[in-house]
């Protein structure tokens, strides 16, 4: 059996285009010009379900919850406070490194790499 990791490098490794006398051209040219939705719309419905959520959430009854919550987090030591923030600053932080580690092409292919 072939891995998929084999299979891409094989992939890669071939005559990369076989000449059709213009064909792929004259399909790609005849086809409609992609069209790019708005990335910061979805943004914007996103954060308004949350707040309109939110809001409906607080005034089911949920609000005592919240102000109980934030009266909890006024009485920690401000050590313990820092302690977390730094903490997940770390947690993040790793998940960003290991992500852009992941998206770079040497990783992907262990064979390519040079030591």
């Amino acid at each position: 059996m072939i891995n998929d990791e084999t299979l891409g490098r094989q992939l890669r490794e071939t005559v990369p285009y076989i000449d059709d006398d213009g064909f792929t051209a004259r399909v790609m040219a005849s086809l409609p010009a992609a069209r790019r939705e708005s990335r910061w719309l979805r943004a914007v419905i996103l954060l308004g379900l949350a707040l309109i959520g939110s809001g409906v959430a607080y005034l089911i009854g949920a609000g005592h919850v919240v102000r109980e919550g934030i009266i909890e987090l006024a009485n920690f030591p401000i050590w313990l406070l820092l302690v977390f923030a730094f903490g997940c600053g770390l947690v993040v932080g790793a998940f960003a490194v290991i992500f852009a580690i992941r998206k770079t092409p040497e990783v992907r292919d262990l064979t390519r790499l040079e030591f």
